[in-house]
């Protein structure tokens, strides 16, 4: 059964969500503010956290970054309708996606959904593979059933969009990816409807952040300009 963590200070909005995701056989737990929400993240891994922005005690920027640093689990961002800073934000911080609200239930049940399929995939992939496990090239390396990334032998800390977005550009060297197509190969879809292709530049400069020598001239995750992104190693 799935565990999903629902975060928001606005009583009814819980109770709605509760109720519809129960309907579908979730299981869910509720807080209210983000001290409550952070303690429960430490108890249980869940599935999905659902996580507002605007929370009494905690934001739920400072949330967001307070789990990353202890899981990967899956962060979905509730943010004001149009606040696109809000977005940016909610992705600098660690969240895997956002929905604007006000939102549709069936929206927040489909992305839900949605990842714990891509989760569910990841893992019946992990044990088709080999037994070695370990991809890369130079001195990057990725053990993708750990699902941990290793640079010189230093190990390098990614959230799970960042470990996935690193592993497909991996797995296919020298292959430029579009920002549209690294939407729907790493989010599953076009996680935004609108196509928002922010989202995958948010990432590609986190992820150069952790894994670059020198974010401003990559070895590793480099730019076609006006095409995409792709991974070679640079002498």
């Amino acid at each position: 059964m799935a565990r999903v963590l629902v975060v928001d200070d606005e009583k009814l909005i819980v109770k709605g969500i509760r109720f519809s995701l129960e309907q579908d056989g979730m299981e869910v737990d509720c807080a209210y503010d983000g001290e409550e929400a952070l303690e429960l993240a430490k108890k249980t891994e869940y599935d999905v956290v659902l996580l507002d922005v605007m929370l009494p005690k905690y934001d739920g920027y400072e949330v967001c970054q307070a789990i990353r640093e202890f899981s990967d689990m899956p962060i979905i961002m509730l943010t004001a309708k149009g606040g696109d800073m809000d977005k940016i934000l909610g992705l600098e911080y660690g969240a895997d996606d956002y929905i604007s609200k006000p939102f549709n239930i069936l929206e927040v049940k489909a992305r839900i959904k949605a990842i714990m399929r891509r989760n569910s995939k990841n893992k019946r992939q992990k044990k088709e593979e080999p037994a070695d496990n370990m991809i890369g090239a130079g001195d990057l390396k990725m053990d993708t059933e750990s699902r941990r990334v290793f640079i010189a032998g230093r190990e390098i800390n990614l959230t799970a969009k960042e470990f996935d977005l690193l592993e497909l550009l991996v797995r296919n060297p020298s292959k430029v990816y579009s920002r549209e197509s690294l939407l729907t190969y790493v989010w599953g879809n076009k996680a935004m409807e609108n196509g928002d292709v922010r989202t995958v530049d948010v990432h590609v400069r986190r992820l150069r952040e952790k894994i670059e020598p020198s974010p401003s001239d990559p070895r590793y995750v480099h730019t076609k300009w006006g095409v995409g992104y792709y991974f070679r190693v640079k002498g």
